[in-house]
């Protein structure tokens, strides 16, 4: 990868599954001075919370034996609900000339279900994904990382 360029009014995007953190860089590259533009949450209880049935099961045929079915993921299947609708809020961004350019920052699993629902006029404008989670850093940690990068 690279070397990451922090110009002036560069976006940055720090997400995880449950929140998202949008940064615009008031600075330049040699001083870059990341401020927050907007914050996004959303409430993802873990899956043991999110489900109301035990597994179900299924009959193996003309024997007797039951098969357990795998259970449902809740808390996975809302991370990537969350990924696509912060794929769509970029895309009104974008539309709207918002930034030219962004830098997306999250898990492997946001991060991929992300790029599948982004717009071309958005994937377009990334300049650079970096798969980590950092959604919990200052913003002042985000920036020393990303000039360390």
């Amino acid at each position: 990868m690279s070397a990451i360029k922090l110009k002036h009014g560069i976006w940055i995007m720090v997400a995880d599954g449950e929140k998202a953190l949008f940064l615009r860089n008031a600075g330049d590259t040699k001083f870059p001075n990341l401020e927050v533009v907007q914050e996004v949450r959303q409430d993802n209880p873990p899956t043991r919370e999110q489900g109301s049935d035990s597994p179900g099961r299924y009959n193996d045929g003309p024997s007797v034996h039951r098969s357990a079915v795998e259970e449902t993921d809740w808390h996975r299947i809302d991370k990537e609900r969350f990924a696509d609708e912060l794929a769509e809020r970029l895309y009104k961004l974008a539309h709207r000339g918002s930034f030219d350019e962004i830098i997306l920052i999250a898990p492997p699993l946001v991060l991929g279900a992300m790029r599948k629902a982004l717009h071309k006029e958005v994937s377009d404008k990334v300049s650079a994904e970096i798969p980590k989670t950092l959604t919990n850093h200052a913003v002042f940690e985000i920036e020393a990382l990303l000039r360390a990068a």
